[in-house]
Parts: structure tokens; C-alpha cells; sequence
């Protein structure tokens, strides 16, 4: 009878703990690297804005700016609108612009909550001279999405996803 005691209170502990665990993995933040890969095309370097947008469609957040000169930020039209007279001090989420056939390694931090939702991330892509891709490259925000390559449609030839385990 003791033996089966000692079995319940482990299993109860085991439980408690997976709960926790389970909700750790929901609240907070969490850093995945991403690899932004770009096409061999000719020009300028590239503006890459990262969003966080709802299931309706809206921005959320700017999670990353691939170039940090304020003057080519209307470039990268939509990202740019839904800013709009509330631009936030994004010098701590922006980096160097990318050049055609070039990759870049940045660190998104994203909200926990916000995962296997109806959320999705937004890269959209601009380059001096030529055309404003706005959906460049759209991915669910879920586990299955941020673990699989995924192919932009514009200047970005595709983005890969894995989890900063060095934070």
C-alpha cells in the first residue's frame, strides 16, 4: 500500500511539473534565428521589414528591419503606411540591408502566446529603382511553419527558421 502511495504522489508531482512546463512554454517570449536568403538579382541592397500581423490582416508589430537608413524606409510601402505617425525607435530591431544572392542571420523575439494562432509573420521586401514586394513572403506563426523552409515570391528566395538557443 505504501509502494502504491509512493505512485500516486509521483505521478501527481510528474503532472504539476508538466504543467508548469507546459505553461512556461506559453507565456513570455521566446528567440528564433532566422536565415533570410535573397534571390541573384541586380541592384541596390534590399529593405526587409518583418511583422508580426493579426488574423484579420493588420500589423501588429515590427519584429526586424533589414536596414537601418531612415530615408528608405518609405520604400517598403505597407510596412511603412501602418506605421504611420507613430514610428517606433526600431534601432534596437534593425540591422544592414542585404544585397542580391546574399543571406542574412537575425535573432526575432516573439510572443508566446501568439504561436499556433491566427498570426502570421510578414516579410515584406524593397530595393531602390524597382518594385515594393508587400507579401514577399508570408508564414502562419505556428511550430510546423517555423520549422520548414519557406519560399519568398520576390526578392527573397526563402527563410529558414530555428530556435536561439544561445539567449
Amino acid at each position: 500500500m505504501a509502494s502504491l502511495h509512493k505512485i500516486g504522489l509521483l505521478a501527481l508531482a510528474l503532472f504539476v511539473a508538466g504543467s508548469s512546463a507546459s505553461f512556461a512554454q506559453q507565456s513570455g517570449t521566446s528567440q528564433y534565428k532566422c536565415m533570410i536568403q535573397m534571390t541573384n538579382y541586380m541592384g541596390e541592397k534590399a529593405y526587409v521589414a518583418v511583422s508580426l500581423m493579426n488574423g484579420k490582416g493588420a500589423y501588429e508589430k515590427t519584429l526586424y528591419v533589414l536596414g537601418s537608413n531612415k530615408k528608405w524606409y518609405p520604400d517598403v510601402k505597407a510596412w511603412y503606411k501602418a506605421l504611420g505617425k507613430k514610428t517606433p525607435n526600431i534601432s534596437a530591431i534593425s540591422g544592414a540591408s542585404v544585397a542580391g544572392g546574399d543571406r542574412s542571420v537575425i535573432v526575432l523575439e516573439i510572443d508566446n502566446s501568439k504561436l499556433n494562432k491566427d498570426y502570421k509573420l510578414r516579410f515584406e521586401s524593397a530595393v531602390e529603382d524597382k518594385e515594393d514586394h508587400v507579401k514577399d513572403l508570408e508564414i502562419p506563426l505556428t511550430a510546423e511553419a517555423l520549422s520548414a523552409k519557406n519560399e519568398g515570391t520576390g526578392f527573397i528566395r526563402y527563410v529558414r527558421f530555428s530556435p536561439n538557443t544561445s539567449n
